[in-house]
């Protein structure tokens, strides 16, 4: 199996004891199989983790693309990841959501 070019990292808000803090859960339900599904239609070589808190619940929910280090702010909607997506296609992050 291949090692794929880019990891998008989704923030599931868990943290060491297991519970969920913050908001990334909360907002993103569902939105892992979407990411997923939107990849396979784009044909990006791209693989997509659940991740722990990453510690930005002022910014949250949070996506983060590596290795590009891209860290994307308000990921909470359809409109949010097609953007975002959008870039990876282009080869530029969305401006828009990025966290600087």
């Amino acid at each position: 199996m291949a090692i794929p070019e880019r990891m998008i990292l989704v923030c599931q808000s868990f943290r060491a004891n297991g519970d969920p803090k913050g908001l990334c859960h909360k907002q993103t339900n569902g939105f892992l199989q979407y990411i997923e599904e939107e990849i396979l239609d784009r044909g990006l070589d791209c693989q997509i983790a659940a991740t722990g808190c990453l510690k930005q619940c002022e910014s949250g929910p949070v996506m983060v693309v590596q290795p590009d280090n891209w860290w994307f702010k308000g990921v909470d909607s359809e409109e949010a990841i097609d953007a975002i997506l959008d870039g990876l296609e282009e080869g530029e992050p969305c401006a828009d959501y990025l966290i600087s």
